[in-house]
């Protein structure tokens, strides 16, 4: 295939950003999400050792010489591949601050990082839709314990949770493939992991491939294998990754987009589209129908219980920012984990297993944890805001999965210039 044109200076700034995303690494086991550009890269990072300070330096350098590239006469990619090199490299050096020890609060960091903050919330905002839920809940007592008690209910059983997500795997595949183009030969792998602060992950190989890790240290709910197979697989981080290296790593030879590096921008647009890529594949209605006739006999739950069950969490999924709120008081030192664990029990409704769990994941990803609501909530307004509404799937899609081959930004979703149906931020 023959790869387009691209700005040569813009072309060795890219380098020199994936291979200072590559030396951070070395320093930071979490920071490279996925690699799968040229070897010699990740060679040398790995001779080299660049110090922390070394790598702040270099990327400063070419921050600034980035400045000096106007893209004013670039074609429309360009001008997002230039928005986003910078965003990315400001990232990776509020990164490195915070390996040598600079202090952000929970909104600076997100910023800093992810290119967005996340809207707050009182305590009495989730006590109304807490009490709001309470009143479909049988029982009595905590509206948490009740919620529980329900949710026991929708397990999927250890030994069917193979099949039922195998299911799920399949339906979301066939209903992307209807809209996107996927690569030929593309695949992943599911393994089952414990010991996680995270539910699932995605770890992208290239050549389209991907492995996919669920973790079954804590009870599945039958609602979590449509969410982890279109999240995690089609048309989420799977498709996501695929895209990029079909459109812009091989037709493009943009190289920068074969590392990901996991505390940057590119982060928010990645979980965003992931979680909002779930009611792309599964319209409420439809999803409710596959569930009751596929997932829960597959599972051996009663079938009758779905729409009970869609009924309640159609209440539940107002709390999404519970726990960013958790998080925020938590990572600014307002509350302890102990305080942070009855947050997300009282209020994010998650059983003292899960909200321990939680607070690992706090502990060790921080900030990030804005990524998976206010993204979604970002990319659904951008793509309803450009006519991908519901009642126009052919349109939705499409604009879907031009977001998905692009190199956005957080804040270019926020601010569309020039359109009659800019959207104001939160």
């Amino acid at each position: 295939m023959k790869q387009k044109k691209t700005s040569p200076v813009l072309q060795r700034l890219a380098e020199s950003y994936a291979r200072l995303v590559l030396a951070l690494g070395q320093h930071d086991r979490d920071y490279v999400d996925a690699f799968y550009g040229p070897t010699e890269w990740k060679e040398h990072a790995e001779k080299e050792q660049l110090p922390l300070n070394g790598i702040k330096r270099k990327a400063n350098a070419v921050l600034a010489e980035l400045r000096t590239v106007s893209p004013v006469r670039m074609d429309e990619m360009s001008g997002y591949r230039h928005q986003f090199l910078m965003k990315q490299l400001q990232a990776l050096i509020t990164r490195v601050n915070m390996l040598l020890g600079t202090k952000y609060t929970f909104d600076e960091e997100s910023r800093s990082l992810y290119d967005a903050v996340a809207p707050t919330h009182t305590e009495e905002h989730f006590k109304e839709i807490v009490r709001e839920l309470g009143e479909l809940l049988p029982g009595t007592g905590p509206v948490s314990t009740r919620y529980e008690k329900f949710k026991a209910q929708f397990i999927v059983p250890a030994s069917k949770l193979d099949k039922v997500f195998t299911a799920a795997i399949t339906e979301s595949r066939k209903r992307t493939g209807e809209w996107i183009d996927l690569p030929a030969g593309e695949r992943f792998t599911v393994e089952y992991v414990t010991g996680k602060s995270w539910s699932g992950y995605n770890w992208y190989k290239g050549q389209s491939t991907s492995l996919i890790q669920v973790n079954t240290d804590l009870p599945i709910t039958i609602d979590r294998a449509v969410d982890l197979a279109s999240h995690e697989g089609y048309p989420g981080h799977h498709v996501y990754n695929a895209l990029l290296e079909k459109h812009l790593v091989r037709e493009r030879n943009w190289q920068e987009f074969s590392v990901y590096a996991l505390f940057s921008p590119q982060s928010l647009i990645a979980e965003g589209t992931a979680n909002y890529g779930i009611e792309m594949a599964f319209p409420a209605e439809e999803r409710v129908e596959f569930e009751r006739k596929v997932l829960f006999p597959l599972a051996g739950l009663e079938a009758a219980g779905a729409e009970r069950f869609y009924d309640v969490h159609r209440i539940f999924v107002k709390l999404a920012y519970a726990g960013n709120e958790a998080a925020r008081k938590y990572l600014d030192g307002a509350i302890g984990k102990e305080e942070a664990v009855r947050w997300l029990t009282e209020y994010a409704l998650m059983a003292p297993a899960r909200a321990e769990q939680r607070t690992r994941f706090f502990d060790q990803y921080r900030s990030y944890v804005i990524n998976y609501n206010l993204g979604q909530d970002l990319v659904r307004r951008f793509i309803e805001s450009r006519g991908g509404t519901p009642d126009d799937p052919a349109k939705r899609w499409s604009e879907f999965r031009e977001l998905l081959s692009s190199p956005r930004v957080p804040s270019g979703l926020i601010r569309q210039p020039g359109s009659a149906n800019q959207r104001p931020a939160f």
